[in-house]
C-alpha cells in the first residue's frame, strides 16, 4: 500500500487485491456532472493533462439526466463555457440559445466537449480510497462500480484534484470538513434555515394521517414520519427531498406505455388519494405534477404539491452512504416514482379525468435507451457541503454581505424542497419547503470552493461548496455548477503553474482570466 503513514481509506466499494493500473495526470476531476465535464474540458483546453473519473455511465449529471427545463434565476449570471453550452443547445434547435431541451441533446453536447478537448474519461469508476500526505492528496484509488470485488482498481495520481460529484465523496475521503442537513438559524444569523413549516407544497387542513381515519392507534399512512415538529429555525441533519426529473412523451410513435412496476404497492399512495379528495384537482398540473414541456413533445416533470415526485424523508442516509446503500435508495426512488405514474393512470379511485390525462403520456423510446428509458441520474439536490475557507450564507444571497473574490454568480431563489412529512395537530403536514427570492445576481466566493488550508491544499470543490443549507439552495443550479466548475479548473491551472496551494492563488488574476478568456481558448500567460 502506498504512503502507509498517510492513507485515508474511504470505502465505498470492496475490491480485489489484483495489480492496479497507475495513471498520472496534471488534474483529476472526480464526478462527470455538468460542472465536472466543464471543469475537465477547461483544464484540457488550457493545456493540462486531465482525467475525468465518475461512477456514472453518462456525462452531464442532471443536465443530461432529465432536468431539461433549466433553473436559471437570471440568464445574465451565466457566462463562459456554461453560456456556450446553452448556445450549442440553441444551435441544435436552430435558435441563438436554448434553455429547455431534451436529455439526449444535452448528453451529445457534453460528449462533444469531451471529444473536442480530448479528455480521457473513466466511467463506472467508484472512489475507494484517498492517499494523502500532510495536506496534499497524492493519489486516489478507484474500482469498477459494477464489479468492485472482481475487477482490479486504478490508482490516479495528480497534482490538483477537483471534486465535482454531487455527493462530495473525494472531499470527504480527503478528510476535509463538511456538514449535512440544516443549520440552526442562529449559527449564521439567517431567517430561512432550519425547520420551516410554510404553506408552499403543503397539505390543506383536514388530511387525516392515520390508516383508519381518526384513530392514531391504527398507525400512520405510508410516507409519514412519527417525528415531532421542532421549533422554527432549529437545525437538524434532515436532507431536502430528492426526485427524478421525468421525461415522458405524448407522441404515440415514440411512446412506451407506463406499466405496473415490480413491487408496486398501492397503499403507498393512499395519502395522495386523501389529498385529491379534498383538493379536487382540475388536471394533473393542479397540485399533482409540474409538467414542463420540452422539445420533441416531451416533458421535464418536477414535483408539484404536497404529494408528488419528491420522496420526502427517504434520503437521509444517502449523503454519507456507501455505494450499495445509495443504489438501494435510488431503486426505492425509482419504484416510488414509477408507481406514482402508474397509480395516477390506472387506480380506479383516481378521478377519471386525471387517469385519462395520465394515460396520454409514456416513456420516450429515444431517451435513456440503455436504462429502460428512465433517467439514470437521481436529483441529488443537496448532500455534503464543505466547511471551507468561507461559507456562503443567506446574507450573500440577499446582498447584505458581499465578497470581492467572486468567481461566478448565482441568482436563483433560496430554494429548499420539503425535508419531512409529519403529523401536526392531528393533520398531515410537510415541513422544510422554502422559496424566497427577489434579489439580483450575487458573487460566489472563491474561498467557498477551497478547503481550509490546514485540511487540504490541492483540492477544489465547486459543487459541494461551502454554503449554509439555505444559501446552497440558491447556488445549487446546473448552470452555476458549470460556471464554478470552469472557475475551479482555471484556479487549478494557476495553482500548478505558480506552484501554490489552491488557497494562495492570485484571485484577481483568476478573475481577469475568466473575464478575458471566457471560453478557455488559449493557455494562461503570465
Amino acid at each position: 500500500m502506498r504512503y502507509p503513514s498517510f492513507v485515508l481509506l474511504f470505502l465505498f466499494c470492496t475490491s480485489s487485491v489484483a495489480a492496479q493500473e497507475i495513471i498520472s495526470v496534471d488534474i483529476c476531476v472526480y464526478g462527470a456532472t455538468s460542472g465536472g465535464v466543464i471543469a475537465a474540458v477547461t483544464a484540457a483546453r488550457l493545456g493540462k493533462k486531465v482525467i475525468l473519473v465518475t461512477p456514472e455511465a453518462h456525462p452531464g449529471g442532471m443536465s443530461s439526466g432529465g432536468l431539461g427545463n433549466t433553473d436559471i434565476g437570471n440568464k445574465s449570471a451565466i457566462t463562459g463555457l456554461a453560456r456556450d453550452f446553452y448556445r450549442r443547445v440553441g444551435r441544435h434547435y436552430r435558435k441563438p440559445e436554448q434553455w429547455v431541451f431534451e436529455p439526449h441533446v444535452a448528453e451529445d453536447i457534453f460528449k462533444t466537449y469531451i471529444r473536442e478537448a480530448a479528455v480521457t474519461v473513466l466511467y463506472h469508476q467508484c472512489l475507494q480510497a484517498v492517499f494523502k500526505k500532510g495536506t496534499v492528496i497524492q493519489e486516489i484509488q478507484t474500482v469498477d462500480a459494477d464489479h468492485p470485488a472482481t475487477e482490479p482498481g486504478t490508482l490516479i495520481q495528480a497534482r490538483v484534484f477537483i471534486d465535482c460529484s454531487y455527493e462530495g465523496d473525494l472531499m470527504a475521503g480527503a478528510r476535509v470538513g463538511y456538514t449535512v442537513g440544516r443549520e440552526d438559524n442562529q449559527r449564521y444569523h439567517e431567517s430561512y434555515n432550519g425547520v420551516q413549516l410554510l404553506d408552499k407544497h403543503q397539505f390543506p387542513d383536514g388530511v387525516d394521517p392515520y390508516i383508519v381515519k381518526g384513530k392514531p392507534e391504527s398507525g400512520l399512512l405510508w410516507g409519514i414520519s412519527s417525528g415531532n415538529l421542532a421549533w422554527r429555525g432549529s437545525g437538524d441533519q434532515k436532507v431536502q427531498a430528492y426526485n427524478f426529473r421525468i421525461c415522458l412523451t405524448d407522441s404515440i410513435p415514440n411512446q412506451i406505455a407506463i406499466t405496473r412496476p415490480q413491487g408496486y404497492d398501492s397503499t403507498h399512495y393512499e395519502l395522495l388519494l386523501r389529498y385529491i379528495q379534498i383538493k379536487n384537482p382540475k388536471n394533473l398540473e393542479d397540485g399533482l405534477l409540474n409538467i414542463n414541456r420540452t422539445p420533441g413533445r416531451k416533458t421535464d416533470i418536477n414535483n408539484n404539491g404536497p404529494f408528488s415526485t419528491d420522496m420526502i424523508g427517504m434520503n437521509y442516509n444517502y449523503p454519507k452512504a456507501g455505494a450499495q446503500t445509495r443504489k438501494k435508495i435510488i431503486r426505492d426512488h425509482t419504484a416510488y416514482t414509477k408507481g406514482l405514474l402508474y397509480f395516477l393512470g390506472h387506480d380506479e379511485r383516481v378521478p377519471g379525468h386525471l387517469r385519462n390525462e395520465m394515460l396520454r403520456w409514456g416513456y420516450p423510446k429515444d431517451e435513456f435507451t440503455d436504462h429502460d428509458h428512465w433517467p439514470s441520474q437521481l436529483y441529488i439536490r443537496e448532500s455534503r457541503r464543505m466547511i471551507g475557507e468561507y461559507i456562503m450564507t443567506e446574507a450573500n444571497c440577499t446582498g447584505t454581505e458581499k465578497v470581492t473574490d467572486g468567481i461566478g454568480q448565482a441568482a436563483y431563489t433560496m430554494d429548499s424542497h420539503n425535508c419531512q412529512r409529519i403529523v401536526v395537530n392531528g393533520m398531515v403536514k410537510n415541513e422544510g419547503d422554502v422559496q424566497v427570492g427577489g434579489f439580483p445576481p450575487y458573487p460566489v466566493s472563491y474561498r467557498s470552493i477551497v478547503p481550509r488550508k490546514t485540511a487540504c491544499t490541492n483540492l477544489l470543490v465547486p459543487v459541494c461548496l461551502s454554503a449554509s443549507h439555505i444559501a446552497y439552495g440558491s447556488i445549487r443550479m446546473e448552470p452555476v455548477f458549470m460556471v464554478i466548475g470552469q472557475s475551479a479548473a482555471e484556479a487549478a491551472v494557476l495553482a500548478m503553474d505558480l506552484k501554490l496551494p489552491v488557497q494562495e492563488i492570485p484571485v484577481r488574476k483568476l478573475q481577469k482570466e475568466l473575464k478575458e478568456n471566457p471560453l478557455a481558448v488559449h493557455r494562461i500567460k503570465y
